[in-house]
């Protein structure tokens, strides 16, 4: 049983950028961040975009001209979001999809998040899913996904029980009453 991932000698190495990016006040980290990785954009014309808030991480888009066409994902991680998700295995995961085609390109890693490449594309509703054509490509990349052997051939190592023991460690035991 593996309890690695194993990333293929083709991935691009993951550049660390000695940056934070504040959550409240992101723009002067992001620019910093697109200093380094699209060094001949100018920083009065960079525009950002900030898509809809996930449950624990900020997502920002950055961005020069009229339309979003090379658009840097800036991934901010959400407040203590370290004691459930191994940052260094998601970075890993990361460089196993896209070395399979089956992930953007990932630019950076940052103190606080990391820089990813922005895919054109339209979010699934139910009514889309169900179409049989639509539901068709799902299971056929679903395959891919499951076909990739990111464990150098030895059978994975579920660490489900792992990650919920800490979940639950993180939970206060006992909670006082509020008056109503």
């Amino acid at each position: 049983m593996a309890d690695y991932i194993h990333v293929p000698d083709e991935a691009p190495a993951v550049p660390k950028i000695e940056v934070t990016v504040d959550e409240n006040d992101y723009r002067p980290g992001a620019l910093r961040l697109m200093k380094e990785l699209r060094p001949n954009w100018k920083p009065s014309e960079i525009k950002m975009k900030f898509f809809t808030d996930g449950i624990t991480n900020k997502l920002l888009g950055c961005y020069v001209g009229a339309v979003m066409q090379d658009v840097v994902l800036v991934r901010i991680y959400g407040n203590k979001t370290e004691l459930l998700v191994d940052r260094e295995n998601e970075v890993k995961s990361f460089r196993v999809l896209h070395a399979h085609r089956c992930a953007p390109s990932l630019y950076c890693t940052f103190n606080n998040g990391l820089c990813y490449e922005f895919l054109q594309g339209t979010a699934l509703e139910p009514e889309h899913i169900r179409s049989q054509p639509v539901f068709r490509l799902i299971a056929r990349q679903l395959a891919r996904y499951h076909a990739i052997h990111a464990h150098n051939g030895w059978v994975p190592r579920s660490d489900l029980w792992l990650k919920m023991g800490k979940y639950f460690a993180l939970i206060s035991k006992c909670f006082k009453e509020h008056d109503r």
